[in-house]
């Protein structure tokens, strides 16, 4: 009595089809991406129609069919701004987290109907500078503005706007969360940084600099830390690197200056004395 075993062959290699009318067509291609959650019911769907007539059959008589893929005007919206908020994160180097941050925000203000008059990108701009905010990596306006087609008013409106219809929880942002950026930026060392995130931490802490944007304090505090060292910035680099105008850092410079000596760390390192340093 003999045993027969039959062998079943299961092809496990990847699923590639052609989709094309073309006869000779070498498109062959998978199903598609993931579909995307945040668009109504799916990214989109195929209408699969047969025409009739000559025209509908191939070169030996079978019937062919034509797709057509077809988008709600709303999905189109969304798709189109997600695509805008991917390409201005790219640009400014932003992980994974806060694109999908910056959608999920998108979706909730495009569904909530409150920001009608804004346009998608003023939008999607202010999505994306409060994603960052929210993920602890926060950008300046002006660094949103430079990878945007939106001018830097019109997306702090956008942002303002947005917070207040969705009541969006955006945490505090203090001078401490742009120091590494921009002492990094300015080719300033460690202790510089040290030192500049204490005298603007101190500034706060005795109310020198009341009604300052964290963005000015922190630009400040970098100023008067690195004319105190041996690497010296001056406001006018420090402003190019933190999107704020000369005069705004000298005005609170000068708030922060009479107390200068209240303000440094105890073992710095002087280059230039207290004394020494530039009165405005």
């Amino acid at each position: 009595m003999s045993n027969q075993i039959e062998a079943i062959v299961v092809d496990v290699g990847s699923e590639w089809r052609t989709f094309s009318n073309e006869k000779d067509s070498k498109d062959a291609s998978r199903v598609g991406g993931p579909e995307n959650t945040l668009l109504g019911g799916s990214d989109l769907f195929t209408e699969i129609t047969y025409t009739g007539g000559e025209a509908s059959v191939d070169d030996q008589g079978r019937p062919t069919y034509k797709n057509r893929k077809t988008m709600s005007s709303s999905d189109r919206t969304l798709l189109n701004s997600f695509r805008e908020i991917s390409q201005m994160a790219d640009r400014l180097n932003l992980p994974r987290m806060i694109v999908d941050r910056a959608n999920t925000l998108f979706k909730q203000v495009h569904d909530s109907k409150s920001l009608k008059g804004k346009s998608n990108d003023a939008i999607s701009s202010a999505c994306l500078y409060i994603a960052c905010r929210q993920e602890g990596v926060p950008r300046t306006f002006k660094e949103i503005c430079a990878v945007s087609k939106i001018s830097k008013k019109e997306i702090g409106r956008t942002f303002k706007a947005i917070v207040k219809n969705l009541e969006t929880d955006v945490s505090t942002i203090t001078s401490g969360d742009f120091m590494s950026r921009f002492c990094s930026n300015l080719g300033l060392p460690s202790s510089v940084q040290k030192a500049a995130t204490y005298i603007a931490k101190k500034a706060v802490e005795l109310d020198l600099v009341s009604g300052r944007s964290p963005i000015s304090i922190a630009a400040a505090a970098i100023y008067m830390a690195s004319q105190a060292s041996e690497d010296k910035k001056s406001q006018k680099e420090i402003g190019d690197i933190a999107g704020v105008a000369e005069v705004t850092i000298r005005q609170s410079y000068k708030l922060m200056y009479p107390k200068a000596v209240q303000l440094f760390p105890e073992d710095y390192k002087f280059a230039t004395s207290i004394d020494q340093l530039p009165a405005q």
